[in-house]
């Protein structure tokens, strides 16, 4: 990596901001290197904490090309650790301030994988609207499963090939995406992949992102947590102060030696 990163609780998180994030992916989808399979990972305490305990979802991390301070708890982290990220770097900030800066550039290939069919015809209908000098090579809806067979590993990796994309956004449940891409990026011929969950989501509506005020104030949790409290409990109310904790297990033991 050849920018400033901060590692937190052994995961190099970058210390970038959001432009300077959006200026590096943009640099490596615009190059003219032969250089394929960088990937982005959006990290939050939730998913560090799961990471503890699945090795391979700690590789997907640990060798992504960049990894953003995606949660509000990252930022604390900083915070705590004495560390330089100033702010939340999201999967939906950077999908929508890449393909602003590539649509001004032109001529750039897109492919999304992940949701389902009626959703991926909302994205593309949305794209040609708003980046119309995006092409849209391709969508894939694939199985709900938690692990892919086999043979639909091999049929999704054929399809986005065959379409020819720079980019591959990935639209799935972590550690899930994460994990796949970390996989299978080196048979993918793609500049960059995005792990971006529930960004497909956000972007055409389905799901309601908070109110600006709560995003400025690092509680975007807090309306999602009030509509869906049987699926975000857990990563509010466990995992999120147990990464905490952790931190500052972290920094008074070592301010201690």
């Amino acid at each position: 990596m050849n920018y400033p990163c901060e590692n937190i609780l052994g995961f190099p998180i970058t210390a970038l901001g959001q432009t300077e994030c959006i200026n590096e992916i943009c640099s490596w989808i615009l190059s003219n290197q032969n250089q394929k399979g960088r990937y982005l990972v959006c990290a939050n305490p939730h998913s560090l904490e799961i990471a503890r305990s699945d090795p391979l979802f700690r590789r997907s991390i640990l060798e992504a090309d960049i990894v953003t301070p995606d949660g509000a708890g990252i930022v604390l982290a900083s915070k705590i650790l004495k560390g330089s990220i100033k702010g939340r770097v999201t999967g939906s900030d950077i999908f929508r301030e890449v393909s602003r800066q590539l649509n001004w550039e032109g001529g750039c290939r897109y492919f999304f994988l992940g949701s389902t069919d009626d959703n991926l015809s909302r994205i593309r209908g949305k794209m040609k609207k708003d980046f119309p000098k995006i092409d849209i090579a391709g969508t894939h809806s694939p199985s709900f499963q938690p692990v892919f067979s086999e043979e639909e590993n091999k049929n999704i990796l054929e399809t986005i090939n065959a379409a020819e994309p720079d980019v591959l956004w990935v639209g799935m449940t972590a550690p899930k995406q994460e994990k796949w891409i970390y996989m299978h990026r080196e048979k993918l011929n793609v500049r960059f992949i995005g792990a971006v969950g529930a960004v497909f989501d956000f972007y055409i509506g389905t799901v309601k992102r908070s109110h600006p005020w709560f995003l400025e104030h690092g509680l975007e949790w807090l309306p999602r947590l009030l509509k869906e409290p049987q699926r975000l409990w857990y990563r509010n109310f466990i995992s999120n102060p147990k990464f905490l904790l952790r931190v500052a297990v972290n920094r008074f033991s070592s301010r201690s030696q």
